[in-house]
């Protein structure tokens, strides 16, 4: 029996020591899209090069559609007031989820498996996919009608289809090079992003300063639960990379402590956010259209610099898809299928095909994009409640990497207390949809909480 659990540990030594050798080797040379799930020993991004990544990752044409959702709830203040709280609480929340993964250099597929087991981690995995998947395939078509809207106005052709089929494999292609590559693409593409995005909010003012006065200054709005509703769909943009902010984490360079992190993350997405969001809430309320690329082919009369507005929404998109929308799933299935980084990405881009894009931009559609945003972010909310409850609460910020990295160890297989409490959390924020992030919280953190310290089931995983 001593030979055997001498073996075990042997074993699972030798693993993570493999992984870590690995990333060792990585970080001496790391060529593009050379990623591994292996632990992140030297880190590619300093402070100034993680906040430009994350400013340029998040020019989300979905915070456009959730500025057109809210016209009528808010007023104009309102809305700003919310789009600010929204960020900072992202902040917090990614300082706080990515703190194991800054720590150690580990993924969010290597972080679950001490809440979730090895297996578990198929389901956070899971809900995690989806949504980035979807995102996928409806800013790709977002981009590509931006394009379109470029060659029909400067050549007169005009095929949707077909520019939608080449941008989604330029995308795949910018993929593959990995960190590398989004370091650089990020870094670069941030100074453009800044200034597209003031002069695409001076010309909607200067376009429709009237209506906008009439129908989101001179309303009252409210600052009860829609208001709260308000924060919640803004932040649950951000939902998403909240539970996966490892896979980033891990790449910025050690010496940086909490408060800065959080200022960081809050700073780089609020620009950003507050834009986007006021563009779509003062154009839709001034218009009616929620749709960005009618827009702005309306709002701009100059034709070169409408030919400029178009192609910042076409390169907007690229930067948030391949930040946000392409490493989350492509880790998932490395890790659940053992696939390689670069396979991963290809196969995460031609699922982006199969989401029907075309049908959730319709001006119909922004209703239900806020529906499918409220009812995604009801499973995320739990499933950062047990990460954050497992890694500061249960371990007190102690990681076992060799546990970790050893299939075979005491994390092998579903730990159904992280499961059970995920879903409790869901249950309750499905019950109060329009703040189901919020509403899962103190659930799904105190259901884990107690679960891992009284059922027997879960105490192999507390190790």
């Amino acid at each position: 029996m001593a030979i055997e659990q001498a073996n075990g540990q042997l074993t699972a030594a030798q693993t993570v020591a493999q992984h870590t050798s690995a990333a060792a080797g990585q970080q001496q040379e790391k060529k593009g899209g050379d990623e591994s799930l292996a632990p992140q020993k030297t880190r590619i991004m300093g402070r100034v090069s993680y906040l430009l990544a994350w400013f340029g990752g998040c020019v989300s044409i979905g915070t456009f559609t959730m500025g057109s959702s809210i016209v009528g709830t808010l007023n104009l203040l309102q809305a700003c007031l919310a789009i600010a709280v929204g960020c900072f609480v992202i902040g917090i929340a990614l300082a706080l989820n990515g703190a194991a993964g800054y720590k150690y250099g580990i993924p969010f597929m290597v972080q679950a498996r001490g809440a979730f087991g090895f297996a578990g981690t198929r389901f956070p995995g899971l809900v995690r996919a989806v949504p980035a998947i979807v995102w996928y395939g409806f800013q790709s078509w977002i981009g590509a009608g931006a394009i379109n809207a470029v060659s029909a106005t400067l050549f007169g052709f005009d095929n949707l289809v077909l520019f939608f089929v080449l941008f989604q494999f330029l995308q795949i292609g910018l993929s593959i090079f990995g960190f590398q590559g989004i370091k650089w693409l990020e870094n670069i593409g941030s100074g453009f992003i800044l200034v597209a995005l003031i002069y695409m909010f001076y010309s909607v003012i200067n376009r429709y300063g009237d209506e906008i006065t009439t129908n989101l200054v001179n309303i009252e709005g409210t600052w009860g639960l829609p208001f709260w509703g308000a924060t919640m769909l803004f932040l649950g943009i951000y939902s998403t990379m909240m539970l996966n902010v490892s896979d980033y984490s891990r790449e910025l360079k050690e010496g940086s402590g909490p408060g800065l992190l959080t200022t960081l993350y809050s700073m780089s997405i609020l620009p950003c956010t507050l834009f986007m969001g006021l563009i779509g809430l003062m154009v839709s309320g001034a218009t009616g259209v929620s749709d960005p690329i009618q827009v702005f082919s309306s709002a701009v009369d100059n034709t070169p610099l409408l030919v400029i507005t178009l192609l910042f929404i076409a390169f907007a998109q690229v930067t948030t898809n391949v930040l946000n929308n392409v490493v989350p799933p492509t880790y998932i299935l490395m890790d659940v299928f053992k696939l390689k980084f670069r396979t991963s990405t290809i196969i995460v881009g031609l699922l982006a095909f199969c989401t029907f894009p075309w049908e959730l931009v319709k001006d119909e559609s922004a209703a239900g994009l806020q529906l499918f945003v409220q009812t995604y972010s009801a499973f995320l909310g739990p499933i950062f409640a047990v990460l954050v409850v497992d890694y500061f609460i249960v371990r007190r910020r102690k990681l076992d990497l060799d546990k970790l990295y050893d299939e075979n160890g005491p994390y092998k297989g579903v730990n159904y207390g992280a499961v059970v409490a995920a879903l409790a959390g869901a249950v309750v924020a499905l019950t109060f949809s329009s703040v189901s992030w919020y509403a899962s919280l103190l659930p799904a953190g105190l259901t884990y909480y107690l679960l891992m310290q009284y059922w027997q089931p879960c105490q192999r995983f507390r190790q």
